[in-house]
């Protein structure tokens, strides 16, 4: 049985919050739960300020199985919002090798 989950290429990650938003609302979540949250890490090195954006999955996250079930092209509502395109669905392999392949800054959540 494959194990499928979500590929987050933190460096493209623009912190809009789209993410967070696609999943409350498709999980009906209550305005203090997050299946996927966005925090922002800040770090100063060598007197250069660098921002970036982490979202990152909660245990409130059920990678939207009955959505991704109803149809061959369906991914989940973070993946399908996210404007900045770095979420991606698919199998721990599939993302294993776009992870390898294809990203600056990845994180990996399996389910």
């Amino acid at each position: 049985m494959n194990k499928y989950g979500l590929l987050i290429d933190v460096y493209y990650c623009t912190g809009c919050h789209s993410c967070e938003v696609a999943c409350a609302q498709e999980n009906h979540l209550a305005a203090d739960q997050f299946g996927i949250k966005v925090t922002e890490m800040i770090l100063n090195e060598k007197d250069k300020l660098n921002i970036d954006y982490v979202p990152y999955v909660t245990n409130l996250c059920n990678l939207c199985l009955t959505r991704v079930a109803s149809g061959p092209n369906m991914r989940p509502s973070c993946a399908k919002h996210c404007l900045a395109q770095c979420i991606e669905f698919g199998t721990a392999e599939e993302l294993m090798e776009k992870a390898k392949n294809e990203s600056k800054k990845p994180m990996i959540f399996l389910k």
